[in-house]
């Protein structure tokens, strides 16, 4: 792939990401669609998709930035469903869509019909978590929809090594299979937790938030990388590279706590920027491999009727193979049920329906797709299949979810009400801990330091009105209605003392243009004032809104 028409395809779907943010549509389908159409004008360059380029530069970074902000007690209360998800039912869509296409191929032998349902097994969430926070799902559904996203590719990619050796001749028994995807498993965990352990070390050390956002975008990549070429047990035993930037991702995230303020808000704005950057990227490379699916399918030995129709049935078994199975895991009886932790009922039935049909496979899929060996048999009905599947999906799962939720009403309406009691009760525990020790300060100035009694009384009231505002801001926040925030005279505040940052931030510019300040000193004073009204933005926005 040439430089310059990646950077193009990097441009535009950047661009189309734009659009969709200001019309409020879905990203993804957006750039899709009008992929799709540029792939099919004459005269435009062909950009092939490259899957080492995916696998070790663009899925590395977007399973780290995801299980970043995952939470490791989310993560854990929900691994029955999770597990569920990401490894059982993979394995199981990639043996029936195996099956099926067997049917309809007979031809075709067993080994690269499964090669085919481990490359469609995995569903990309990316789609499904943009539109469920957009429109409102609750926490437990959307923590199953990542938690699944991250655990599946590793599945999926490990079942896809063991099925290609198969292909080749030199795959053992299941026993063999098993043992492969256990150590896949174990190494990779282990490569995450060391990697994590040891950027965690270094960053403690450090003291430096630039220097420790750029060692945690090596992270992904490192740990990527050296499970992948880890072989214990010889060739054919490898660590998993996904498990591994999943674990230490979970890892560090979980550790963030421990940050400095900085490091945690820089490392959200460079995560953020990465994520928007690729997720637009690899939708557009999905999307512009149609040219070559299409030379793949005219050179197929079959007739290209027989391939469209055979085509749309998988897609459809992909799709609908989801539903029974996201049911049946559960209302199985407890004791069928694997990693039952808890004893609470089922999720509501319409909850259930949108997990189900959040199935939507991604740039993994074509990835793979696209990594099968040329020697290997019906090579060009597996591309096809997989990138009908893809596409298919992505447009007819991506635009029928919104309407699907909004019909189900699929919200926990006790889930705001929690989180609002919750977030009350610790901050006015927060605000009695501060007063607590702004006493504890002013005693301590007090014996130490020659000030007035006077002075230091009205200093520690400056601050108790300071800790108390900053509460009030809150509890108005979390208490008030809408209408309530946008009049409340906290949200009057906010908004004047935003317009009197931007009055400073144009009289230091205009001093700037007239020689009065030198560019140096205007950056410097620029930077304080564009971080206190990203704080103020903030409030307004996330608060008053």
């Amino acid at each position: 792939m040439e430089t310059l028409t990646l950077v193009g395809v990097l441009a535009g779907s950047l661009g189309l990401t734009a659009i969709a943010r200001r019309f409020n549509l879905s990203a993804p389908l957006l750039i899709v669609v009008v992929a799709l159409g540029v792939a099919l004008i004459p005269g435009v360059p062909r950009v092939e998709l490259e899957p080492e380029l995916i696998l070790t530069v663009v899925l590395p970074p977007l399973l780290y930035s995801t299980s970043l902000e995952s939470s490791i007690a989310h993560f854990r209360a929900n691994l029955r469903p999770i597990i569920t998800l990401g490894v059982l039912l993979v394995v199981a869509t990639a043996f029936v869509i195996a099956f099926v296409v067997h049917l309809l191929l007979p031809d075709l032998p067993w080994a690269s019909a499964l090669v085919l349902g481990a490359v469609v097994s995995p569903p990309d969430a990316v789609t499904a978590v943009a539109i469920g926070r957009r429109l409102g799902l609750p926490r437990g559904v959307m923590t199953v929809l990542t938690g699944e996203s991250l655990v599946n590719d590793a599945a999926a990619l490990t079942l896809y090594k063991v099925a290609l050796a198969a292909v080749a001749g030199t795959a053992g028994s299941l026993g063999h299979g098993f043992a492969v995807f256990a150590v896949a498993t174990v190494v990779g965990v282990l490569v995450g937790l060391v990697a994590g352990g040891v950027v965690e070390l270094i960053r403690t050390r450090l003291d430096d938030p630039l220097l420790e956002s750029a060692f945690g975008i090596v992270v992904p990549f490192a740990a990527y990388v050296t499970a992948e070429h880890l072989h214990p047990f010889g060739s054919a035993f490898s660590g998993s590279g996904v498990l591994a930037v999943v674990t230490a991702g979970l890892f560090l995230g979980h550790r963030s706590l421990r940050a400095s303020p900085a490091t945690r808000v820089q490392d959200r704005s460079v995560w953020a920027s990465i994520d928007v950057m690729l997720e637009a990227l690899v939708f557009a490379l999905m999307a512009l491999q149609l040219p070559f699916v299409l030379d793949g399918a005219q050179h197929a030995a079959r007739d290209n009727g027989t391939l469209a129709l055979s085509a749309i049935i998988v897609l459809l078994a992909t799709m609908f193979v989801r539903i029974p199975a996201v049911f049946l895991s559960s209302y199985l009886p407890r004791s069928l049920q694997l990693l039952r932790r808890t004893k609470h009922d089922p999720p509501p039935w319409r909850s259930l329906a949108v997990i189900s049909w959040t199935g939507m496979r991604g740039v993994v899929t074509i990835a793979a797709a696209s990594g099968v060996p040329a020697d290997t048999p019906g090579r060009a009905e597996i591309q096809l299949f997989a990138f009908a599947v893809a596409v298919g999906t992505v447009l007819i799962q991506g635009l029928t979810l919104p309407p699907l939720i909004r019909l189900l009403k699929v919200q926990d309406p006790d889930e705001d009400a929690r989180d609002q009691a919750e977030e009350l009760a610790a901050r006015k525990v927060a605000q009695k801990a501060a007063h607590e020790r702004l006493h504890e300060l002013v005693r301590d100035q007090l014996s130490t330091l020659d000030m007035e009694p006077e002075k230091m009384k009205r200093l520690e009231q400056r601050l108790e009105r300071v800790v108390d505002t900053r509460y009030r801001f809150a509890q108005a926040a979390i208490t008030l209605s809408g209408e309530e925030r946008r009049d409340s005279p906290q949200a009057q505040f906010a908004k004047a003392r935003r317009e009197l940052l931007i009055t400073q931030r144009a009289a230091m510019i205009e001093e700037n243009r007239a020689g009065r300040l030198d560019d140096d000193v205007l950056q410097k004073v620029l930077r304080e004032l564009d971080l206190e009204e990203m704080s103020v933005t903030t409030t307004l926005t996330n608060r008053m809104s």
